[in-house]
């Protein structure tokens, strides 16, 4: 096996020459590696809700797109104070993945926990979806508000 003559460069430096075909075929192969566990991360992975949320005087407003959503495929918890929304978009697959120019659009599972600003009244809080929007009122507890407690005898 003959000896390669260094370049000025490799001298210069004491870099050493690689073979270009070998370093293609590892970058090729790592990035390969990448793509698959990155795919793989994607597909566990659950979708986070966009939402706005928001307050009147007396209400606290939460807005999310769920277009696509069937009710019961719809969760909604409520604390005085936390709501977690979670649901899942189910694919309808009429196409071939190799028919498909973009795809952008989100399917699967998703969820969204929101601390609210203030405490809310849990049993008069409303949840109503118009035209795939979905909105959920939550009436501010009012901590100001007094009542007379009459004493009893017993």
């Amino acid at each position: 096996m003959a000896k390669e003559k260094k370049s000025f460069f490799e001298k210069l430096t004491g870099s050493v020459r690689m073979d270009n075909s070998k370093l293609i075929a590892d970058e090729e192969e790592e990035l390969a590696k990448n793509e698959t566990a990155w795919t793989e991360d994607e597909e566990d992975k659950e979708g986070e809700l966009t939402v706005d949320v928001y307050q009147t005087n007396d209400t606290i407003v939460i807005k999310a797109m769920i277009a696509g959503v069937r009710p019961e495929d719809l969760d909604i918890s409520i604390t005085r104070d936390l709501v977690t929304i979670k649901g899942k978009r189910e694919d309808e697959r009429i196409s071939r993945e190799d028919d498909y120019f973009m795809r952008e659009l989100y399917w699967g599972s998703f969820s969204r926990t929101i601390t609210l600003p203030e405490e809310i009244d849990v049993d008069d809080a409303e949840a109503v979806e118009k035209h795939g929007l979905l909105i959920l009122k939550l009436p501010k507890l009012d901590k100001k508000r007094q009542s007379k407690l009459k004493v009893r005898t017993i």
